[in-house]
């Protein structure tokens, strides 16, 4: 068990911890019928949710799943509104502590990092070495172990109030994600290795983050042990750089065996060393040192879900300003290539722009 935290569980439920957590969950979701909903009776729910942490009653709802296809399937689990509140409050109280553990270079999920910066620091190593690795982590959320990230949690935190409260949290996930994994087996796996509860549901707040926490063990093991000075993660999504293909090829057979401490594994066939002049697919973008595209497939997707924001526009079922903000966003995130032209024609073939003036 790690440090001892004072009072770590009594601040997750204290009455501003949670009104916060509240805000941060219905941010950009004010007007849907969870929030409206919650909101209707804010002051009785939020009592609520105080009362059932306090005395450890709280119940976990279920989760509504969808897929999306960008930009690679997957399945995503939403949790309802009242247990997100719950995910706001445990991480307000306890992601400082696992924040001082990570890297700079680890990039998702964190204040101050992000996408942006992710490829901004990819370029920077890119212009640097003359080789790049992308290792490509096979069904990182539905592989990930409970048990071993249990252990993982519990070496930083001393408080057994909140690893219950963990613990409810990461067993909710055991079945959202089953269907997505394909089973491993892994050296000294016994008979049981099957039934082993594992997955993250992808969309909960705290799976982002303790995505962090259990690959924290690789960037150390990156830093530390193998020496590797320019090393890149954001999520599952690793970059690593070299002078020389074959410490590369070293560096991935000792990876190998370190993820199987973890029970994961890679696309081994994906994560191939490769001169930087050819560029490396990286989050969203062909990354080159000189230039960044656009991965035509994102172009294409923004393509389809620009012409139904257009119809939901006209039919009054989203208000002009969440429509340009939606815009907005976009344009900002491809502003991040050298998308000039791919913008513009979206925005004529779109009538959005008629294709005069500057």
């Amino acid at each position: 068990m790690g440090k001892i935290y004072n009072n770590l569980y009594d601040k997750i439920y204290a009455p501003l911890n949670l009104w916060w957590a509240y805000k941060d969950a219905a941010k950009g979701k004010r007007y849907t019928p969870a929030v409206a909903s919650f909101e209707y009776d804010l002051e009785k729910n939020l009592i609520e949710i105080e009362h059932d942490l306090k005395n450890e009653t709280y119940e976990l709802g279920g989760y509504h799943s969808f897929e999306i296809n960008k930009p690679k399937r997957r399945l995503v689990n939403a949790a309802p509104f009242r247990d997100r509140v719950v995910h706001h409050a445990l991480m307000n109280i306890i992601e400082p502590l696992f924040e001082r553990q990570f890297i700079f270079d680890s990039y998702a999920n964190r204040k101050g990092k992000g996408t942006h910066a992710a490829l901004d620091r990819a370029t920077c190593f890119l212009r640097h070495y003359q080789y790049v690795m992308h290792l490509d982590v096979r069904q990182f959320f539905p592989a990930v172990d409970h048990e071993i990230m249990l252990s993982v949690l519990s070496r930083a935190l001393g408080d057994e109030h909140v690893m219950n409260l963990a613990q409810k949290i990461i067993a909710s996930g055991a079945e959202v994600q089953a269907g997505e994994y394909d089973m491993v087996y892994f050296p000294n796996d016994g008979l049981f290795a099957k039934e082993r509860p594992r997955g993250l549901p992808i969309g909960n707040l705290t799976s982002q983050h303790w995505a962090n926490v259990y690959l924290n063990g690789l960037d150390q093991y990156a830093k530390r042990v193998l020496k590797c000075r320019a090393y890149i993660r954001y999520v599952d999504d690793v970059l690593l750089f070299a002078n020389e293909k074959i410490i590369l090829q070293e560096w991935k057979k000792e990876i190998i065996l370190f993820l199987q401490t973890l029970r994961l594994t890679l696309h081994e066939t994906k994560s191939q060393p490769r001169p930087v002049i050819s560029g490396v697919p990286f989050l969203g973008f062909q990354v080159f040192p000189d230039h960044r595209r656009l991965k035509s497939a994102n172009g294409y997707a923004f393509q389809r879900r620009l012409k139904n924001m257009l119809i939901t526009l006209k039919d009054g079922k989203l208000s002009q300003k969440e429509f340009s903000n939606r815009l907005s966003c976009w344009m900002n995130h491809a502003s991040h290539g050298d998308t000039w032209n791919l913008k513009r024609s979206l925005l004529i073939k779109s009538g959005i722009y008629g294709g005069h003036g500057g």
